[in-house]
């Protein structure tokens, strides 16, 4: 990956969270963090 392309996709990262904790109240990101957490906890009744 380049230096370009990585700083891209941290612009866009950045602009995502921005417009979610100003636009939505962080709903993206608490349903995303939700989801993280049991996909975390499935992983380690598998392991």
């Amino acid at each position: 990956m380049t230096n370009t392309l990585s700083l891209i996709l941290a612009a866009i990262l950045i602009a995502w969270i921005s417009y979610d904790v100003f636009a939505n109240d962080s709903a993206n990101l608490v349903f995303l963090g939700k989801e993280l957490f049991d996909l975390i906890e499935w992983m380690a009744f598998w392991r």
